[in-house]
Formats: C-alpha cells, sequence, structure tokens
C-alpha cells in the first residue's frame, strides 16, 4: 500500500469530493472512506494524511473535513493519538458513549435495566473470554487485578481499574461487537457510580471476585467463568443499591467536590482504556 514519508496513506489514494445534490461535503468524507474500507485501501492501523493536506487533497474546507472526521471517530472507525494524528481504530471499535449518557438522562435509565443489560452482556463475554484469551489479555486482566488491590483505600480509583478489568474481558472475548457494547454500558455505568462509590464496603470481596473470574478465564474454565461473573454482578446490584440509599457524610461531600474537579481527567482515563 502507498505511504509517504511520514507513512500516511498516500494523498493521491483519495479523491476530489463531488457532493451528491442531497448531501453534505462532510458526510461524501464518511462515505469515501467507508468505500475505501470495504475496497481494501484503508486497514486498521493505517494513519491518515495531515488534516490541512488532506482537505485540500479532498477540495473541501477544514471546517467539513473535521465535521466528517468526527463522526467517524464517534462510531469508533477513526481513533486520535495525541501528537502522532488520527488512524484508522485497531482492535474493539470505541463507540462514542456520549449518545447513551444523554439517553440515559433523557429518559432515566434505573440502575436495575443497567445491571441486567451488563448480566446479558458480561456473563457471556466471561465465558468467550474463557475460550479466545490471548496472553496479552491475560496480561492486563492481571495488572487490574492487582491494581484493584493496590486501590482499597481509594475508591475512586479502585473504580476506574474495575471498570478497565470488565473491558479486559470484554476484549478476550474475541467478538468486537459484543466488547463495543460493552465498553458503552461500562462508561455509562462508571458515570453513575462514580458518585456512590465513596460509600462502597465491599471492594476487598469485589476485588477477590475479579481475581477469581480472572483465574477461570485464565484456566479456560468457561462454564465457572460464566457462572463467577453472574454471582459477582449480583452482589455488585445489591452493593450499589446499598450505596445508593446510605447517605454521605460530610467528610465525603467535601471529596466528592474535589473528585468532581478532575472529573474530566478520571473519565477520559476511562473512556481511552
Amino acid at each position: 500500500m502507498g505511504r509517504d514519508d511520514n507513512g500516511s496513506i498516500e494523498l493521491r489514494r483519495f479523491q476530489v469530493v463531488r457532493p451528491e445534490k442531497n448531501g453534505l461535503m462532510a458526510e461524501q468524507v464518511v462515505i469515501q472512506v467507508r468505500d475505501m474500507i470495504r475496497q481494501g485501501t484503508l486497514k486498521p492501523g493505517d494513519r491518515l494524511p495531515p488534516e490541512r493536506e488532506l482537505a485540500k487533497r479532498l477540495g473541501i474546507s477544514r471546517a467539513s473535513l473535521r465535521h466528517g472526521l468526527r463522526f467517524l471517530a464517534a462510531i469508533g472507525v477513526l481513533t486520535s493519538r495525541h501528537g502522532s494524528g488520527t488512524y484508522i481504530a485497531e482492535g474493539p471499535p470505541a463507540l462514542d458513549s456520549e449518545p447513551l449518557r444523554m439517553l440515559a438522562e433523557l429518559h432515566r435509565f434505573t440502575p436495575d435495566e443497567m445491571f441486567e443489560t451488563r448480566k446479558l452482556l458480561e456473563v457471556g463475554l466471561a465465558g468467550l473470554a474463557a475460550q479466545h484469551a490471548q496472553p496479552d489479555h491475560l496480561a492486563v486482566m492481571a495488572e487490574e487485578v492487582a491494581e484493584m488491590y493496590a486501590a482499597l483505600n481509594d475508591p475512586q480509583e479502585y473504580l476506574v481499574h474495575d471498570i478497565r478489568f470488565h473491558r479486559a474481558v470484554a476484549a478476550a472475548s474475541g467478538n468486537q461487537i459484543l466488547a463495543a457494547l460493552m465498553n458503552m454500558v461500562s462508561t455509562a455505568m462508571y458515570e453513575r457510580r462514580r458518585a456512590t462509590v465513596q460509600r462502597a464496603t465491599d471492594l476487598k470481596e469485589s476485588a477477590e471476585f475479579h481475581r477469581t473470574i480472572y483465574r477461570l478465564i485464565r484456566a479456560r474454565k468457561s462454564d465457572e467463568a460464566r457462572a463467577a461473573m453472574g454471582e459477582h454482578l449480583e452482589l455488585a446490584q445489591r452493593a450499589f443499591a446499598s450505596e445508593e440509599t446510605s447517605k454521605p457524610n460530610e467528610g465525603e461531600v467535601g471529596d466528592l467536590r474535589a473528585k468532581g474537579r478532575r472529573r474530566s481527567r478520571v473519565s477520559q482515563n476511562v473512556e481511552n482504556n
């Protein structure tokens, strides 16, 4: 495949955008990238040319190009790497969770609905992970379990590693569609749980369950991994209900305000992993 000196896909492989009568320039960018993926011209891991050069090649404004690229990023086709550029995504697509968060707020998704969704997805994912997990997946799970034990006295930090562990299990399943759905749901769940996790009393028990699930996946015991994940989620649902009904103390209120000031950093950390 042709690349320029910087390792990007050569500009000559892109065509000048010719908008349809009922189509915007940005939409045509999306269509062209889609067609190039179908033809095999663009593949996972390929880096796009710099924005300025690509906009010139396509014959459109940088604003129109950005709109198209943002849409492609939102549906998990593109990913940005700070200081490196824009790439065709590799691995499970990182679908934008913002629409789900907005729907959760609009329709008032209940915790029971969220946990029901998690059970339907994650029990099956644990079984698949036991069948398909690769050494790198197992290494990530082991690392997140260790980080959970190290964060038992920091519930907010614990929650980040908890979410990462479940995403690692999803990635190990080998099913990119289920993994993408799991990532969306886990982000919505994180936003809800971060407000109550300071009142958690089950973190050690939770860490032990995660360790058990990891060991069962590593041992290729699919049925046992499914059962352990189901039991873990049942206990997690009850623990979350207890957290929501208990009242925060004054010290926790101050902690939550401080945590809120760093929300964007922590949320981004969860979404990027």
